[in-house]
C-alpha cells in the first residue's frame, strides 16, 4: 500500500455521526456561552477612541472602525448564530455563517486591545464543524427531517473533521514548543529557570496591577527542581503533540496530559486558558457517542 493510500485510508476512515455532532454542540455550547459573557464589553471595545484601533486577522477588512451600531448588530449576529450552529438549526446556512461571523468578532475585538492567541483554537474548530456535516445528528435539523436522520450513520465525511480539528489542536502546541526551543534560551528553556522567571515575572505584574499573584506561585518559587519537572513536562507535551495523530488510545493520553498542564498553569500562575481548561478543546479526541451510550446505561441501570 503506497503511502498516499495509507494517509487516505486513516484520514477518510469512517466515524459516527453523532461524534462529530457532539464536538459541535460543546465547542458550540462554549463558545456562544464565551461571547455571551463579553457582550457588554465587546460593545465597549467598540466604542473607545478611533485611534486605538488597530486591524487583527479578518478585522483588517475594515480600515477603519465600524459605526457602533453596525459593530454592535454584528456581534448580535454571531450570538443569534451561535445558538443556531450549537442547536443545529438550518446548519447549512448558520454553520458557515457562524464560522464568519466568530472569526470576525473576535477579530474585532483583538483589533482595540492586545492578541488574545488563546482565542483561535475556538475559531478554527468552529470553522471546521461549520464547513462540515456536524449537524447530522443530535440536532434540530435531524428532528426536523427523519428521512435525512443519520444519528445512527458511520460514514468517511464524520471522521476527517474530527481528524482536521485534532490536526489544528497538535499544530498549536507543537507550534509553542518550537518557539520555546528557538527563543534565546535554546533546549536550556527545560532547565525550568526561564519558567520560573516567567512565573515570578506574572505574579508582580499582577501584584502591580491590583490583582493577587497565585497562591503557588509563592509557595514554589523557591523549588528549582519543581520548576524543571514541569518544564521539561510542559514541553515534552508540546513536542509530543504529533503523537496525538497517530492512533486515538494516543490521542486521548496526549489530550488527557494537555489537560492537566492548563489546570497545572492556573494553579501555579492563574492564566486562564478557558477553551482548553473547559475540556472543549479536547473534544474531537473523544468519542463522544460511546460517552453518551455510557452514561445512558447508567442512569438506566444497566450494565
Amino acid at each position: 500500500m503506497s503511502l498516499l493510500a495509507a494517509l487516505e485510508r486513516r484520514w477518510l476512515a469512517p466515524v459516527p455521526a453523532r461524534r462529530l455532532a457532539g464536538a459541535r454542540v460543546i465547542v458550540g455550547a462554549f463558545s456562544l456561552v464565551y461571547l455571551a459573557r463579553r457582550r457588554r464589553m465587546l460593545a465597549q471595545g467598540a466604542a473607545q477612541d478611533p485611534w486605538l484601533y488597530r486591524p487583527v486577522g479578518a478585522a483588517h477588512l475594515a480600515r477603519r472602525p465600524l459605526p457602533q451600531v453596525a459593530a454592535r448588530a454584528l456581534t448580535d449576529a454571531t450570538l443569534a448564530t451561535g445558538v443556531a450552529f450549537t442547536a443545529g438549526a438550518a446548519h447549512r446556512v448558520t454553520g458557515p455563517a457562524y464560522a464568519g461571523l466568530l472569526l470576525w468578532t473576535l477579530s474585532y475585538r483583538n483589533s482595540w486591545s492586545m492578541v488574545f492567541h488563546t482565542d483561535n483554537q475556538m475559531v478554527l474548530h468552529a470553522t471546521v464543524l461549520g464547513l462540515s456535516r456536524s449537524a447530522d445528528a443530535w440536532s434540530i435539523d435531524a428532528a426536523l427531517r427523519p428521512s435525512r436522520n443519520s444519528a445512527g450513520a458511520t460514514a468517511w465525511h464524520y471522521g476527517w473533521p474530527l481528524r482536521l480539528m485534532r490536526t489544528v489542536t497538535a499544530c498549536a502546541y507543537f507550534v509553542a514548543a518550537v518557539a520555546k526551543v528557538k527563543g534565546p534560551m535554546g533546549w536550556r528553556w527545560a532547565t525550568g529557570e526561564s519558567l520560573r522567571r516567567q512565573v515570578a515575572a506574572d505574579g508582580l505584574r499582577k501584584e502591580v496591577l491590583g490583582s493577587p499573584a497565585a497562591p503557588a506561585a509563592y509557595a514554589l518559587y523557591d523549588q528549582v527542581a519543581l520548576f524543571r519537572v514541569l518544564a521539561v513536562g510542559s514541553l515534552a507535551v508540546e513536542l509530543l503533540a504529533p503523537v496525538a495523530l497517530v492512533s486515538p488510545r494516543l490521542s486521548r493520553l496526549w489530550a488527557f496530559n494537555a489537560f492537566a498542564m492548563h489546570w497545572g498553569i492556573l494553579a501555579l500562575m492563574g492564566i486562564r486558558f478557558r477553551y482548553q481548561l473547559s475540556g472543549a478543546a479536547f473534544a474531537p479526541f473523544l468519542d463522544l457517542d460511546r460517552v453518551v451510550d455510557t452514561a445512558a446505561r447508567a442512569l438506566a441501570g444497566r450494565p
